[in-house]
């Protein structure tokens, strides 16, 4: 059984607030119909000892993309939101682990597209430092709806409804994270996270017209791939590849660059050249060595018992 953080802060209704006062009606349309739309965002220490978010300006304008293709009104500007997640990081940080903040649009009034209203609540997390460890997984039975049906390309809660039966089934399975496919039987992504498979010594992902997230740390890894040397394409990619690639990772936000250690049972070989872009793509969201294609939003450490003072206030 995983163990859910209960951090003592959250950002809703326009300010840092005790973790249970944070609550939606039964009847907004947040709650009845799972109306929203959200980023995951990632902060790293710094050695300056400032915290960092990565690429926090595309995350800011894909939830306002998401936002428009659901007509969700989002009026905060930029600076507001940057403002408002590092204050709340800033309230609950620790120096010897890194966090993750999920930015969340509800809708909190509203009809069917009439009168909408809409909040963005902020919730962070703590997350331990180091690389991640490979994984198991396998292939769903469970597909990723079309584009006409459920975009991909919205990142909304409703869209994680099959990543959640997927996980259901991996459990089954003995599978922690799972891989699902789009109509045509190729690969879309996993649960969470975009597929990178490796071929020959060129690096492969699944483009967003087969089912993938548009997503920010992708375009991150393929700028790190042209870097290190290594040739890096979009297409689409059949099952049958996923069980003979050299090797085979997943890549997003909380996953980083996260090897595949066996599919469906299927041990996979070693993965150099994904843990050397692993290690490549830590070093740069760290700070260690800087790359041009991570963008940090980095502030200094500030007091978390002054700022959690002022909420209180």
């Amino acid at each position: 059984m995983i163990k859910l953080q209960k951090p003592r802060w959250v950002f809703f209704d326009g300010a840092l607030r005790p973790w249970e006062d944070a609550k939606l009606h039964i009847s907004s349309e947040a709650v009845l119909r799972g109306l929203n739309v959200f980023e995951g965002i990632k902060g790293y220490w710094q050695p300056d000892g400032s915290f960092g978010f990565v690429a926090l300006r595309r995350h800011y304008d894909r939830l306002r993309q998401s936002a428009r293709l659901l007509h969700i009104p989002f009026e905060m500007n930029f600076t507001a939101f940057e403002d408002a997640c590092h204050s709340l990081v800033a309230a609950l940080y620790e120096p010897a682990r890194n966090m993750w903040v999920r930015a969340t649009l509800y809708v909190t009034e509203g009809h069917w597209g009439e009168g909408t209203v809409a909040d963005l609540v902020l919730t962070a997390y703590h997350q331990e430092k180091g690389p991640p460890q490979p994984v198991d997984t396998g292939i769903s039975t469970w597909q990723r709806a079309i584009d006409l049906a459920l975009p991909c390309r919205i990142k909304t809660s409703s869209n994680y409804q099959v990543a959640r039966l997927a996980k259901i089934e991996g459990r089954r399975r003995g599978c922690p994270e799972m891989i699902l496919l789009n109509q045509w039987g190729r690969v879309a992504e996993s649960v969470g996270s975009c597929v990178l498979v490796l071929r020959d010594g060129k690096a492969v992902t699944p483009p967003p017209w087969e089912g993938a997230l548009e997503s920010i740390t992708i375009d991150i890894v393929a700028e790190l791939c042209r870097s290190l040397g290594i040739p890096f394409e979009r297409r689409p990619v059949e099952r049958t590849e996923l069980l003979i690639a050299d090797e085979i990772g997943f890549v997003g936000t909380l996953s980083e660059v996260t090897t595949v250690r066996s599919i469906d049972g299927q041990p996979m070989p070693e993965a150099p050249i994904l843990a050397r872009l692993g290690e490549r793509y830590l070093a740069a969201v760290t700070g260690l060595a800087p790359h041009p294609a991570v963008e940090l939003s980095c502030r200094p450490r500030a007091s978390p018992s002054a700022i959690a003072s002022e909420a209180a206030e």
